[in-house]
């Protein structure tokens, strides 16, 4: 069994699609955050269908587009103007998944990373390990001292040039890094503060603001 992470998301239709590994002939796909479900091609999960399978990748279709995807690569985003435009999108459209958190594909400076939204996060925040990956020079920011389960320690606050989700961009978001291991890079109000939030039962529709 190959377990990785390979992702995509259909921002229109609220989709969020993860490459989890391969069971076989079986494409391993974890859908808008939920559990694990082996799918055989031919056969469907949650509208995502998947068409083939050959070694540790995978051929899926969503809303009608064909994506193939192998095990390891890094998350691909695919909004409502395609995932690769310019980012102009206006619009943000996310279901929660398990214990009602939502999950997301999206970039920081370009690089895919991600997401898991947090209402009660200042900013966007993420351990240094995440920052690495990402990118980040975080140790040129600011030094902060922040609270942990192991007591206080020293972080960096820094300014993320763009932050990406879907087809939506917007740019000069402050950030903390923690120098503490973190489950999920958090996405947090120095973003979502740019948009009006409306919550629908188990929707969250982000709108830009102007």
């Amino acid at each position: 069994m190959l377990i990785a992470l390979a992702a995509f998301s259909s921002m229109a239709h609220a989709q969020s699609v993860a490459l989890a590994g391969m069971l076989g002939s079986k494409a391993l796909l974890i859908v808008n955050g939920g559990a694990p479900k082996s799918v055989a091609p031919g056969e469907s999960h949650q509208g995502v269908k998947v068409v083939s399978t050959a070694g540790d990748q995978a051929v899926l279709e969503l809303s009608g587009k064909r994506h193939t995807v192998r095990v390891g690569d890094a998350p691909v985003s695919v909004g409502a103007g395609g995932g690769t435009g310019a980012g102009k999108g206006t619009r943000i459209v996310l279901t929660a998944g398990t214990g009602g958190h939502f999950f997301t594909p999206g970039q920081i400076n370009g690089r895919a990373v991600q997401f898991m939204v947090d209402t009660g996060a200042t900013g966007v925040a993420m351990s240094a390990a995440d920052a690495e990956r990402a990118g980040i020079n975080y140790k040129g920011g600011q030094p902060v001292q922040m609270s942990t389960a192991n007591g206080v320690t020293q972080g960096f606050r820094v300014k993320l040039g763009s932050v990406r989700v879907g087809d939506v961009e917007v740019y000069d978001i402050d950030a903390v890094v923690s120098p503490q291991p973190m489950p999920y890079m958090l996405l947090g109000n120095s973003f979502l503060t740019r948009f009006q939030m409306i919550r629908e039962n188990d929707q969250m529709t982000l709108v830009k603001r102007f």
